[in-house]
């Protein structure tokens, strides 16, 4: 019963602090110094000072940043129209012709951004012209896009596994590669859902290609050069053991300026605006991330976490059981919430439910992404579906229907990752490490 009033207590004080339009990261701050005002003894004011320098002077998180740059440099170049224009020739003879560039392309970005908002503006600004005017269904569109830009949450660079891996101190590398063939696998369900619809949809009825010889789709190819080698560097420089997650960032970083230099892209406007969008970015996360790690220490003297946990061990649950509910849980809660802010806002307590049920902490690292990529499609707050809007001019209701079957597959996916937990766990047990690789 205390716990409950406890619970009570903090959720009140919390919405009430988001409702009245505070930051999400002061709010945490806040809900934490309430705590510590009323169940602790120790100075609320050294307790912060403390515990926000030792979350935010992680060496860990100085990949976050870096990333979060590296996508910035790329939005700003001809990446997304180069990305078409080498796929585009490979893709047109699949069931469900030039759509599938909204998922193949954000595949791609995903793989270089981390941002599921960079990766849909920077693919949609490109795609969604091409695709109307060679007459494709809207709502196929729409929804492919939305949900095939989610993908830049799982696939590495992820900024959600960035700020998972610092929050429970796990390896950031390790849960990089964990994403890995998940995420692919998710983009070849979309894919198969696009071949599906188009072939049994009768509105699926999209002007007719000219048609391209082999040797002119080959030629096409060169333009997809630039950014498979960055892609290989990030990723293979870390999955060889060459490099940590922050080195890898660093190269990626250099990478993208390059890339933009030899389009033209660069210019000192540029570079300053990426700039200032990564820091912008990577402050309002920063800010996140201290408030969290506050909140979790006022936690601990509520004693709340390990008294929740006790609880669920009480019930008796199975792992299945437990992860049906967290499923639940994370969903309701994506409505409400951004995904970075819905990872650092519940591991406080559900890290001590998972870690006493015996669940992986990688695996689970993959599992909760693909639920708070369910959160980025979900109204009323979905951030997806907002930058669509502004993007397409549609109705939120019209969004929000044509985003539903991929909302769909991502919770097939949940359960495929369940049945199949070598999915996410394969990759990192096969990582090449050196000593001090994190």
């Amino acid at each position: 019963m205390e716990n409950v009033s406890i619970i009570l207590l903090f959720l009140f004080v919390l919405f009430t602090l988001l409702g009245t339009g505070v930051w999400v990261g002061l709010a945490l701050l806040g809900v934490a110094f309430v705590g510590m005002e009323l169940f602790t003894t120790r100075p609320t004011g050294d307790a912060m000072l403390t515990t926000v320098w030792h979350a935010s002077s992680s060496w860990t998180l100085t990949a976050l940043p870096l990333f979060i740059w590296m996508g910035e440099v790329l939005y700003r170049t001809r990446l997304s129209e180069d990305m078409f224009r080498g796929l585009s020739p490979w893709l047109r003879s699949l069931p469900g012709g030039l759509i599938h560039t909204n998922i193949v392309g954000c595949t791609i970005f995903a793989a270089v951004s981390g941002s599921s908002a960079a990766t849909l503006t920077t693919v949609g600004k490109m795609s969604i012209p091409e695709l109307r005017r060679r007459n494709y269904p809207e709502r196929m569109i729409i929804g492919t896009l939305a949900g095939a830009a989610t993908l830049g949450l799982m696939i590495p660079p992820s900024l959600t596994l960035i700020v998972y891996g610092v929050t429970i101190n796990e390896s950031i590398t390790k849960l990089f590669m964990a994403g890995v063939l998940p995420g692919l696998v998710l983009a070849g369900m979309f894919m198969a859902y696009v071949g599906i619809s188009a072939k049994l949809s009768k509105s699926f009825n999209p002007d007719p290609e000219p048609s391209m010889s082999f040797g002119e789709r080959v030629a096409n190819s060169r333009f997809l050069i630039p950014v498979i080698l960055l892609i290989s560097v990030v990723i293979g420089s870390m999955y060889l053991g060459y490099a940590t997650a922050t080195e890898a960032a660093a190269f990626g970083v250099i990478g993208a300026l390059v890339l933009a230099a030899t389009q033209g892209s660069l210019t000192w406007k540029t570079f300053t605006a990426s700039l200032m969008g990564a820091t912008r970015t990577s402050a309002m996360i920063a800010l996140i991330l201290a408030g969290a790690a506050f909140l979790s220490l006022a936690m601990g003297f509520t004693g709340l976490p390990r008294g929740l946990a006790n609880l669920i061990a009480e019930l008796e649950l199975s792992r299945f059981e437990l992860l049906m509910v967290l499923l639940v849980f994370y969903i309701i809660l994506g409505c409400f919430l951004d995904g970075i802010s819905s990872v650092v806002l519940t591991m406080a307590v559900v890290e001590p439910m998972i870690r006493q049920a015996g669940i992986d902490i990688i695996w689970f690292g993959i599992f909760i992404v693909v639920v708070v990529e369910m959160a980025q499609i979900t109204p009323p707050i979905g951030f997806n579906l907002f930058v669509l809007q502004g993007m397409t001019g549609h109705e939120m209701t019209f969004i929000a229907r044509a985003a539903i079957p991929m909302f769909l597959i991502m919770v097939v996916m949940v359960f495929v990752l369940i049945f199949v937990p070598d999915l996410a766990t394969w990759l990192p047990d096969q990582m090449v490490s050196r000593p001090g690789s994190g």
